[in-house]
């Protein structure tokens, strides 16, 4: 059978799969090092995962992550729980994924109880202006990284140069985009164009590792096959642990309480937000500020600042908004109590779909994997997922560097452009010491995030003291 297979592969190549403890282990430290948004965390991953453990290929691995861009939610999340379920099963999945969560929530929520309880305090603003020069520097590298092994010739670079200038100047939705992409990947793939035949995303930057030669090897392994029935049972499970509370919560409080609210719209968002963490967050920033009122843009900056600068997904924001929402109406809860329970239930509703869909979509996604007309629709995908992480960094780089941002339209074309003269040079210094140290240096994430923080800071500290 396939797992038998799996095994034969894992002792020829000298790679075992992972047991589940080792997993975790693993698992944890991606977490921990899941800086950057998801430019920053799938590099991660795809550091860990493939090129230093060996556990999955560069095909495999690109192919779940083209499905996770095609879902609503945290695709770097998502890519999490797919590859923990191909690695040992379903609570592999549930480990992986809960793990790339768990040390955001935890830094976000002591950093609302501190931000609602004391407002800005004046390290905590240091640490996140070090650290954003870090994340910058991060998601340059991944930009780097991911476009040397997918961005092969003239029409992959096309591609990705179309993505960003889509999304950049035109603000082209990221759906669309995607959808473009594919329809141009399976139409050059029948044309017989090489630019689009998957297997061999390295280049001339060096070989990627080929799916035979990793511990899941090349075969679908024997619970990772389509099954109707336990479609069914996973999904109704996952749908019950995700709607149920809902609906109690509806039933038992009201469609007016904070906490129906909070459920209710966090749901939704789950389904409808698609194309990325920062369309969600605007999307979010939108409804949560002029909707319903839960918090002033200001501190929508301030929480961004937080998911920015802390592990795990960008779209942990959205607990921040929640906590804060609820610290303000607690009924009749102590604040920090409702506070803190919103933030659980805020979390709850936007990731428990995230394993739905992961769960439900994935084995049918591996099934299709081989499929050549799917191959060349998605490698170009990850030729135009390029474009859009070099449009997080542009849009990060402006937001870090200049403390004034305005909006510039000339027909179609709407731009975010800086205001020169608004500069941080601070920031800028630290930023390109940042930029220099990881792509010329090849400094670690870890060492760069350490460091950058520590000169946020003592720059402080030096402002802090006259003379």
């Amino acid at each position: 059978m396939s797992s038998n297979s799996n095994h034969t592969n894992s002792s020829r190549t000298g790679v075992e799969l992972p047991t589940l403890s080792q997993a975790f282990r693993v698992w944890l430290r991606i977490a921990l090092l899941s800086f950057g948004g998801p430019a920053g965390q799938i590099a991660v991953m795809h550091r860990i995962l493939v090129e230093e453990k060996r556990w999955i290929g560069e095909r495999r691995f690109l192919h779940a992550l083209n499905y996770c861009m095609l879902l609503p939610g945290p695709e770097a999340q998502q890519l999490a729980v797919y590859i923990g379920w191909l690695l040992n099963r379903t609570v592999g999945g549930l480990v992986a994924g809960t793990l790339f969560v768990l040390p955001g929530f935890l830094s976000i929520l002591a950093l609302s109880i501190v931000y609602a309880l004391y407002g800005d305090v004046g390290w905590v603003s240091a640490l996140f202006f070090g650290l954003k020069a870090a994340v910058l520097a991060i998601v340059l590298q991944a930009v780097v990284r991911v476009g040397r092994k997918a961005v092969k010739g003239r029409i992959m670079l096309a591609i990705a140069a179309a993505a960003f200038l889509g999304i950049f100047a035109f603000g082209i939705p990221f759906p669309l985009i995607i959808a473009a992409a594919a329809l141009v990947g399976w139409i050059g793939g029948r044309l017989g164009k090489r630019e689009f035949q998957p297997g061999g995303h390295g280049g001339a930057h060096g070989p990627a590792v080929p799916d035979a030669e990793t511990a899941l090897g090349e075969q679908v392994p024997a619970h990772a096959r389509p099954s109707r029935d336990w479609s069914l049972r996973i999904g109704g499970a996952f749908a019950a642990l995700w709607l149920v509370p809902v609906a109690g919560l509806l039933l038992a409080l009201g469609p007016d309480n904070v906490f129906s609210r909070i459920a209710l719209f966090f749901s939704q968002m789950a389904v409808v937000t698609f194309g990325g963490a920062y369309a969600v967050l605007a999307y979010v920033a939108q409804e949560a500020v002029q909707t319903h009122g839960w918090l002033q843009p200001g501190e929508m900056l301030d929480g961004l600042g937080m998911a920015e600068t802390t592990p795990g997904p960008l779209i942990m924001v959205v607990q921040f908004v929640g906590f804060l929402g609820a610290f303000r109406d607690p009924g009749p809860l102590n604040p920090l109590l409702a506070g803190s329970l919103a933030a659980v239930l805020t979390t709850w509703v936007t990731f428990v779909p995230c394993f739905l869909w992961i769960f439900l979509g994935a084995p049918w996604i591996e099934a299709i994997r081989g499929n050549r007309a799917i191959g060349d629709a998605l490698a170009a995908v990850t030729a135009a997922v390029v474009g859009v992480i070099l449009n997080l960094a542009v849009w990060f780089a402006v937001h870090t560097i200049f403390t004034e941002v305005r909006e510039v339209g000339y027909g179609i074309l709407a731009l975010e452009v800086p205001v020169w003269n608004s500069v941080d040079w601070a920031a800028l210094i630290l930023s390109a010491a940042a930029i220099v140290a990881t792509l010329r240096f090849k400094v670690g994430m870890a060492p760069l995030l350490i460091a950058c923080a520590g000169a946020g800071l003592l720059l402080h500290l030096g402002s802090t003291f006259p003379g």
